[in-house]
């Protein structure tokens, strides 16, 4: 998979950029807030349909416009793609595969990209919401309809939470339609926590190996922390242990008017040679173990589908010590194209800039 061409209309700061992609390696750089992060952004954009830094999509559109407008051209499986995708400020989208307009979920069938930035290296720091995030989006880059899953989940678990409200505020409540959420949240919860707990388990697999060549005596494990369950469950034993923890836990739902159980409130535990990484862990090795996961998702995409992901690196490499820049860049598979952003060149070998089409980003603009 290759991006042959990208092009931005009043998507945030630029108002009209235009960039050949038609290179195995790019280098954009430019100094803070020119629009570097901005193009990463937009691509992640077309691959998954939400952006990494913010959940209101109007942010995209540049404040003299009222449109945003994202274009790209791609190479997949020896076919030319284009993509386009639009948001205005009447919160309209607009979805439009080889010129006609699709659906959510075949756009997102196209576009395959792994985007390691900044913000990632603060994954093990960071709330458990930004992990099981961190653990959606990877499992939508494979199954696409996952995102279904999830949005159904929520739609659900929002209706408990309303009807739980409700009788906080009026003491009125409706028993059975209470029993008809919580079935609902188990049906849907079950499959959520099923393939989280199995794709969690295929990351480990490779993260481990990768972890280990950069520690070289660290030993890495992943455990999935769902409230009740333990160790490895089939979907039948996660639906039962569900509905179980539903009932157990019913008063203390009553009480504080929300849902307190389900894969809303799962977190994702990281151990170095047995000690809980959040806890325990330098910084140094918290970064390894990011770096790991994110060169993990790249294998397994491409395992998964066929298909190389685009690997979009976000400034993330003046983060990163020497050694962990070294094993990055020379990980990388040949046939991975990647685009990677950088305040300058300062960190990159000759030999490695050789073979890497070089822009410089002034302003949301591509000097020329």
């Amino acid at each position: 998979m290759r991006l042959k061409d990208l092009k931005l209309t009043n998507y945030r700061n630029c108002k009209n950029l235009e960039l050949n992609l038609n290179f195995n390696k790019i280098l954009i750089i430019g100094k803070n807030a020119q629009g570097k992060t901005n193009i990463l952004e937009s691509i992640y954009l077309l691959s998954v349909l939400k952006s990494p830094r913010t959940s209101n999509n109007a942010e995209l559109i540049n404040f003299n416009a009222e449109v945003a407008e994202v274009n790209a051209n791609l190479l997949k499986a020896n076919t030319d793609i284009e993509l386009d995708y639009s948001y205005s400020k009447d919160k309209k989208r607009e979805l439009k595969l080889n010129k006609v307009k699709t659906t959510p979920k075949n756009f997102k069938t196209v576009l395959k990209t792994v985007l390691f930035s900044t913000s990632d290296l603060l994954l093990l720091r960071g709330n458990p919401s930004d992990r099981r995030d961190w653990l959606d989006r990877a499992i939508s880059q494979v199954y696409p309809a996952y995102d279904d899953r999830l949005s159904k989940y929520d739609k659900i678990r929002i209706q408990k939470n309303n009807l739980l409200k409700d009788y906080l505020k009026t003491g009125n409540f409706n028993d059975t339609l209470l029993d008809v959420y919580n079935e609902q949240l188990v049906i849907a919860g079950s499959n959520i926590i099923y393939l989280r707990k199995k794709f969690l388990k295929e990351i480990e697999r490779i993260a481990r190996e990768k972890h280990r060549i950069i520690s070289e005596t660290e030993n890495l494990k992943i455990d999935y922390d769902c409230g009740f369950l333990q160790g490895e469950c089939e979907l039948e034993e996660i639906a039962s242990a569900f509905k179980t923890s539903l009932e157990m836990r019913k008063t203390e739902e009553l009480r504080r008017g929300q849902a307190c159980v389900g894969p809303h409130r799962d977190d994702i535990i990281f151990y170095i040679n047995g000690n809980e990484a959040t806890k325990f862990a330098s910084q140094g090795q918290q970064r390894t173990i990011v770096l790991a996961l994110k060169l993990s998702e790249l294998d397994i995409i491409a395992e998964k589908t066929g298909d190389e992901p685009v690997l979009l690196l976000d400034d993330v490499l003046a983060e990163l010590d020497d050694i962990r820049q070294n094993y990055l860049l020379k990980s990388i598979n040949k046939n991975t194209q990647t685009i990677i952003t950088s305040v300058d060149t300062i960190l990159f070998e000759n030999e490695f800039l050789k073979d890497v089409k070089i822009y410089k980003i002034e302003d949301g603009q591509i000097l020329l």
